[in-house]
């Protein structure tokens, strides 16, 4: 585990939390305003369809008072006034574009870019695990804001963004390779079964393909370049999960999408392994000391899935949902406890995400 912090990250009375939380909500608040204003060009269409909107300006209005008065705290306190200064600053200019008031035309079908969907899942992410962390942490000296997150948040913030773009490199290889061995009457049975067992049998063949390329990238020397980036991680949280390579997440979704592509999965079971995903991969990768009781034997845990983590051993747990198919496979290591130490041993990965998406294109020290 990582070495105790000589001091603790937030003081009360220094003014520090509250320029950083109104720092957070008034750029939340200012890209919430623009997906707005723009949503053509910033909402996902599938979002976009299902919106509360009452509830989301009502939500805008309440980030944008929380923003500038905290920020006004921040500044009053003294101790660290840029943190109040840009967060009332974002949230006056998300006002002075309209705030919550603002009124959306007609939206044509357009490519589009996934701000909507960052800002969403990142202040649900955010109010979920932070206080988990908090009070149920692993490394307990751990800070909020530790080394590499905003490299871990750059990561986080350009697949949500490229969504679409994402999307459609995923599904392309299933439709171009597989379009033509798609059996009608096989997709009609699955998607005509119980929604459970739909979600259940996607869980199942999505990680059992999953495990294969997962190995791939860690046996194929110029595949772990790539997935070396997620494995650069020296601290884990709910944010390290997002740090993956492009190429990582492109070939690993096209991957697992075939046999779901073929199968035809309804799409209310395919929304609902999705959902799952979604949850289990951040929370895998939490600073959370939780065991789960019998539930660890069922579905992957981060005390599994941090040992994939570890300095040493190396190449163990792989599947991303399912422990037993590592059991099968030989390569499940569960001693109990948690590791001491994570990453790569030897670590030459840079942090930013700009290096970061370079660095396994070029060539290799000896």
């Amino acid at each position: 585990m990582s070495p105790p912090h000589p001091a603790p990250e937030f003081d009360l009375g220094d003014g520090r939390l509250s320029g950083a939380l109104s720092l957070g909500l008034g750029v939340l608040s200012l890209f919430a305003v623009l997906c707005f204003r723009f949503p053509e060009l910033l909402t996902t269409p599938e979002l976009r369809a299902v919106y509360p909107l009452a509830w989301l300006r009502a939500t805008l209005f309440g980030a944008l008072v929380l923003a500038l008065g905290l920020g006004a705290l921040s500044v009053l306190l003294g101790e660290r006034r840029r943190l109040g200064y840009g967060g009332t600053a974002c949230a006056g200019a998300a006002i002075a574009l309209g705030g919550p008031w603002i009124e959306s035309g007609p939206v044509d079908p357009s490519p589009h870019l996934g701000l909507d969907w960052f800002v969403l899942d990142l202040l649900v992410l955010a109010l979920v695990f932070v206080p988990l962390e908090r009070a149920f942490a692993l490394v307990r000296a751990q800070r909020i804001l530790r080394f590499g997150w905003r490299t871990d948040l750059a990561h986080f913030f350009v697949s949500h963004l490229l969504v679409q773009v994402l999307a459609l490199l995923t599904l392309a290889p299933a439709t171009l390779l597989l379009g033509g061995v798609v059996s009608p009457r096989l997709q009609a049975w699955v998607a005509a079964q119980p929604l459970l067992l739909q979600f259940a049998l996607a869980l199942v063949i999505a990680d059992l393909f999953q495990y294969g390329v997962h190995r791939a990238f860690h046996r194929v020397p110029w595949l772990w370049r790539f997935h070396a980036i997620h494995h650069s991680s020296r601290e884990m949280d709910w944010l390290a999960g997002s740090r993956l390579h492009l190429v990582d997440v492109i070939v690993t979704r096209a991957i697992t999408f075939m046999p779901l592509f073929v199968l035809g999965f309804a799409p209310r079971a395919l929304m609902a392994y999705l959902v799952f995903v979604a949850f289990q991969a951040v929370a895998l990768h939490a600073n959370l000391r939780f065991r789960f009781g019998w539930l660890r034997w069922l579905f992957a845990t981060p005390a599994f899935h941090h040992w994939h983590h570890a300095v040493a051993p190396v190449d163990k747990n792989f599947a991303i949902h399912l422990p037993l198919i590592d059991r099968l496979f030989g390569t499940a290591f569960e001693p109990g406890g948690f590791p001491e130490h994570y990453g790569i041993l030897g670590n030459r990965v840079p942090e930013g995400w700009g290096r970061q998406l370079l660095w396994p294109l070029r060539r290799p020290r000896a």
